[in-house]
């Protein structure tokens, strides 16, 4: 008998793995009613998760944030890698995106009858891709939102999704989202920084943008370099005055070639390269 040589098809809920094509879920469940959870996007690379450190403290904050009791799997040193582990190997990926999704468990209306969580994590084949973004623009239909639960990833997903449409519907590579007030807050699915006379900017988490996790380790990087680095609220003209723009999340640091009619050689730039030669040597 022939062996087929395709992994099947799975996923891991609550720490236990399930063939997709087979796997349903109950309800109630208020992840979908309510949209009361978050969720985290993971690089799995190298037998381990990239920025797991800041991974595990964001997700830490979200619960906080949210008021979820976590279980072991998800907070004890290394269980989270561990159980992830499982998935990749049992998929055959020795790079994956992983999604690692949480929402409150039971039912009820707005107030919730329970404080425990249940989780799910999905993995998909993960290939590097860092060529610069050609052409980017600010937004003009969307804004984003300082909010108790701003920094994590999923409470205003909407928003992202709303972004994505603007972008492809401008025929854009790239956009870049404005907060309330008309700062720069981020890209649209990814932290923004510029640099300019030596000095590494990035909005302030007031924008209400994604407290990202390679925004953590970048931001960490610079000041171990001793590089001057500020976390700022700037205009849209304040950045287009920048001598380089790139945008970075877990999957890659992308460098901007155009923002509107500002053309940057942003690739090229000593302080990114510098910046990606530093990160390699820790990853």
């Amino acid at each position: 008998m022939e062996v087929s040589s395709t992994p099947p098809a799975l996923l891991l809920y609550n720490g236990q793995l399930y063939p997709t094509d087979s796997f349903g879920l109950t309800l109630p469940n208020r992840g979908l009613q309510f949209n009361d959870g978050f969720f985290e996007t993971l690089i799995w690379s190298n037998d381990g998760l990239r920025y797991r450190a800041q991974h595990l403290q964001r997700i830490q904050a979200a619960a906080t944030a949210l008021e979820l009791e976590l279980p072991t799997a998800l907070v004890a040193e290394g269980a989270l890698e561990w159980a992830l582990r499982e998935l990749v190997n049992a998929l055959r990926l020795p790079e994956a995106r992983l999604r690692v999704q949480v929402w409150r468990s039971g039912g009820g209306l707005y107030a919730p009858a329970s404080n425990q969580v249940e989780w799910l994590a999905t993995a998909l084949p993960f290939e590097l891709r860092e060529s610069p973004v050609q052409r980017a623009g600010f937004a003009q239909r969307v804004r984003t939102l300082y909010s108790p639960v701003s920094f994590c990833k999923g409470p205003q997903a909407v928003l992202y999704v709303l972004a994505a449409q603007e972008r492809v519907r401008r025929e854009l590579d790239e956009l870049l989202l404005l907060d309330t007030a008309g700062h720069v807050a981020e890209a649209g699915a990814a932290a923004v920084f510029w640099i300019r006379d030596g000095r590494l900017f990035t909005p302030a988490l007031t924008t209400g943008c994604v407290a990202g996790v390679r925004r953590a380790h970048l931001l960490e990087l610079a000041r171990s370099k001793h590089l001057y680095v500020h976390e700022v609220l700037a205009k849209p003209e304040e950045l287009l005055q920048a001598e380089a723009v790139f945008t970075a999340n877990v999957a890659a640091i992308r460098p901007l070639q155009q923002i509107d009619n500002t053309l940057f050689a942003s690739d090229t730039h000593p302080l990114l390269q510098d910046l990606r030669r530093w990160e390699a040597a820790v990853y």
